[in-house]
């Protein structure tokens, strides 16, 4: 296939998808985003169909597993807690992302054990808040005694 028909059918795909997810969007309860779902999609079943055995260029799967390592880590940077760096947080969690999608687009297991083990580690680090027992008690107690005199 040449360059120009992988672009264009990798598109299709990202749009078809798109509209799709938009078109189901409508009707859940949450919000998604229809793009996302259809880059997400499409390197899924590009994925999937390398597995098979079937010709897929890795150069259009790996920019789009990449895309999506950048995107992942923009929305889940909203979830962390405000004392943890978004700079930092960014900087570890994307080339990780990137040694993830290399080991789906390759395939390299080892580089995608690894790539997924280190962004679980990030998350867990970056994402749970640390809550003290004593700071959280008095602030529920605070708000609950307000909530008392308020009714």
């Amino acid at each position: 296939m040449s360059p120009v028909t992988t672009i264009i059918a990798t598109l299709a795909s990202v749009w078809a998808i798109a509209i799709l997810a938009w078109a189901a969007g409508k009707r859940l309860p949450f919000a998604v985003c229809p793009i996302c779902v259809g880059v997400g999609g499409t390197w899924l079943w590009m994925a999937g169909a390398r597995l098979a055995g079937l010709s897929v260029d890795p150069a259009m799967l790996a920019v789009l597993l990449g895309g999506s390592a950048v995107g992942i880590a923009y929305a889940l940077e909203k979830r962390r807690p405000p004392r943890r760096s978004p700079v930092l947080w960014k900087a570890l969690f994307i080339p990780t992302g990137f040694v993830a999608a290399f080991g789906v687009a390759v395939p390299h297991w080892l580089a995608l054990v690894a790539g997924l083990a280190g962004l679980s580690l990030l998350a867990l680090v970056f994402l749970l808040s640390k809550r003290t027992g004593e700071a959280s008690s008095a602030a529920v107690e605070s708000i609950e005694e307000q909530m008392k005199r308020c009714c």
